[in-house]
């Protein structure tokens, strides 16, 4: 007497099914019987035939049937922004050119075109699940879940202004709120993402935790991607970035911990004690010259590492099947050993143990009973996949790590939905989306070459420089006998000394094209305590406007500096991010002091000029708001001077920069 069938909604059958399970087990011919949104079984073809009847009946003609992959970090809008700014340092890149873009034009509208975009080159490389973090992700969740995909959505929280929230308590509401309105989703897991130490406070760095505890969401992070990261915590907190973040509590969290390139043994058992997921971003991490991650030792200790693509704008795209032959391969390059990594471990990642590094291993991950339904055919019968050989079970994980392509994906069904049907997309109709990214970046190009036509307004876009049109009465004379002149300025008696300052000066100017207009200083500042040691420094940022804009009697003039802005970034930063024509540095000890004179205030230093070394030069000089108030200092300035016994003295008429130029040219 034949056995009862049970009903199911779908059965794939004729299949090479490989159920990444924790056996490894793999059926070839095998088939999946699917209900609703859930697998209910796996087995050999003839079994699973034998004991369900389907709606549906597929005939997989011997593809590869296995799990969705799993992209453990990414930011899809930035398929907007492919190709925008490409060979550059990752703080160039991000704060140079990612940010000033995403301010300008990231909105709710940017995001959703991004992430339908996305959602059509994920599906087509066979992602069924992605971790996200950008801004308006309860935009991104609606196309998301719109197109059928998987996605841990992350709100980003910074410590400065975003393009959806003016601070970051502002941030912290929206990621609370947007929390509360999709946790429970069938398809979108909400989860807070505090972009990276760096950008973060501490206080950011702990509510965030704190939030993500008592929704019991993730906690999606950037954590040591660089070398410079981890060096300015060691300076700044003397500890690693780990134990950093483990002191504001982050790690009491479902912690997704993208990159940590730069970590140690020890940082990876903390993270391993604390179930906090890794994922590795091979290709972002090498074309961004972050490093190679230390996976195989991760591994060794037994941490859950996924593989992500990062975001399309510093990969350049979200081809997961890139990025598992890119990870197979990195790991061997950097240990010299080619056992490490096998083909399987690499899918593996891609699989199971990155569902598990999203902390969703219990849904997703595996063809097993009772998990979700989320799973990609592969065609493995182009020409660049054969011949395939049968005698090692391992093989079919070197032919799909090592030979298959993204294109050989011919079906995706996600929570037991086709996304793709024979490479036919079935949500998303792409040739719109085309149209109008394409529309976008002829906007964002606009924006770019406008801004690259001007310093100033790289300089505002980088720093939010504020407006300084400081107009200034001033003059400079060389000294033969500086301390003669320093000892009657501060003996006299019709001088008042409101307070002195004691510097170490170096500054570096960048020339452009258009010197008159596009001088930009850089300027770092020893203050020199009265022991003649280093108390504290400052770095600004000055751009230099035209000087000597209407000269007075006796060689005073009228200058001024358009622009001031607090120098974060390194030297090295704004070297490569303006691009000179050319760099002149100037070196000087400065002493200055504000005085008071016939009630009028000036500031008089005294320079010292080390490179170029041209010797002792006084300068005095006074802000100035009108023709008429300018004309009053200027005779008050030649007066200071006569007391000073330098009226005769033939004044400098240009500037130290000027001078270092006439030297080089030496």
């Amino acid at each position: 007497m034949e056995q009862p069938t049970t009903p199911v909604d779908l059965l794939i059958t004729n299949a090479i099914v490989l159920t990444m399970d924790e056996n490894q087990n793999q059926y070839e011919p095998g088939a999946v019987a699917v209900r609703g949104s859930d697998i209910v079984d796996v087995g050999p073809a003839a079994e699973i035939e034998a004991r369900y009847t389907a709606r549906e009946v597929v005939d997989a003609q011997g593809k590869v049937l296995m799990p969705g992959l799993v992209n453990a970090h990414t930011h899809v809008p930035m398929t907007l922004l492919r190709g925008l700014a490409d060979d550059l340092r990752l703080d160039v890149w991000l704060l140079g050119y990612m940010m000033p873009v995403e301010r300008e034009f990231v909105s709710p509208e940017f995001v959703r075109l991004g992430t339908l975009l996305a959602a059509a080159e994920l599906i087509r490389s066979g992602v069924t699940t992605f971790a996200d973090m950008y801004y308006f992700e309860e935009h991104i969740a609606q196309a998301t879940a719109e197109a059928g995909l998987r996605g841990v959505c992350s709100q980003t929280v910074l410590k400065f202004p975003s393009p959806d929230a003016a601070s970051y308590e502002e941030g912290l509401e929206r990621a609370e709120a947007f929390i509360r309105e999709w946790k429970g989703h069938p398809l979108i897991v909400p989860a807070i993402a505090p972009h990276a130490p760096y950008t973060c406070t501490e206080e950011i760095l702990q509510r965030s935790a704190q939030l993500a505890l008592t929704y019991d969401v993730p906690l999606h992070i950037h954590l040591a991607e660089t070398a410079l990261e981890v060096e300015n915590m060691r300076r700044e907190h003397n500890m690693p970035v780990i134990p950093y973040v483990k002191k504001q509590g982050v790690l009491e969290a479902k912690v997704i911990a993208a990159h940590c390139v730069h970590i140690d043994e020890g940082e990876m058992h903390t993270l391993k004690h604390h179930h906090a997921g890794v994922a590795h971003n091979p290709s972002s991490n090498l074309k961004l010259a972050s490093g190679i991650a230390p996976v195989a030792k991760m591994l060794e200790v037994g941490l859950n590492v996924g593989i992500g693509t990062d975001g399309p704008a510093s990969n350049n795209d979200l081809d997961m099947f890139e990025e598992l032959r890119l990870a197979a391969l990195l790991a061997k390059g950097a240990t010299g050993d080619p056992t490490v990594l096998p083909a399987y471990q690499v899918l593996l990642m891609a699989t199971r143990m990155g569902a598990a590094a999203l902390h969703m291993d219990h849904l997703i991950g595996s063809l097993e009973p009772g998990k979700r339904a989320d799973l990609i055919l592969v065609d493995l019968s182009p020409v660049h996949n054969q011949p395939r050989f049968l005698r090692d079970p391992q093989g079919v994980y070197a032919q799909l790590v090592y030979a298959a392509k993204s294109t050989d994906v011919t079906d995706v069904m996600v929570h037991g939905r086709w996304l793709m049907r024979d490479k036919r997309l079935l949500t998303v109709d792409e040739n719109t989306l085309l149209a109008e990214a394409r529309a976008l970046a002829r906007r964002i190009d606009a924006f770019l070459i406008q801004r690259e036509q001007s310093v100033h307004a790289k300089l505002v876009a980088l720093e939010q420089a504020r407006e300084e049109e400081s107009y200034e009465v001033q003059v400079k004379v060389p000294l033969s006998d500086p301390e003669a002149v320093m000892q009657t300025l501060l003996s006299h008696p019709e001088i008042e000394i409101v307070y002195s300052r004691h510097y170490h000066q170096y500054d570096t100017y960048f020339l452009f094209d258009d010197q008159e207009h596009s001088i930009l200083r850089y300027r770092e500042d020893e203050f020199i305590g009265p022991d003649g040691q280093v108390e504290r420094v400052r770095y600004r940022l000055t751009l230099l406007g035209p000087s000597r804009e209407k000269e007075y009697p006796h060689a005073v003039w009228l200058s001024r500096s358009r622009f001031l802005a607090p120098a974060t970034h390194s030297l090295r930063f704004y070297r490569e991010y303006f691009r000179p024509q050319r760099e002149i540095e100037v070196v000087k000890v400065r002493r200055r002091w504000k005085i008071r004179y016939r009630n009028t205030e000036f500031f008089v230093n005294l320079d010292q000029l080390e490179k170029p070394p041209a010797g002792a030069f006084l300068e005095i000089k006074a802000r100035t708001w009108s023709a008429r108030d300018a004309e009053h200092k200027a005779a008050l300035i030649q007066d200071l001077l006569q007391l000073l016994g330098l009226d005769q003295v033939e004044p400098l008429r240009e500037e130290y920069w000027q001078l270092a130029v006439a030297e080089d040219k030496v």
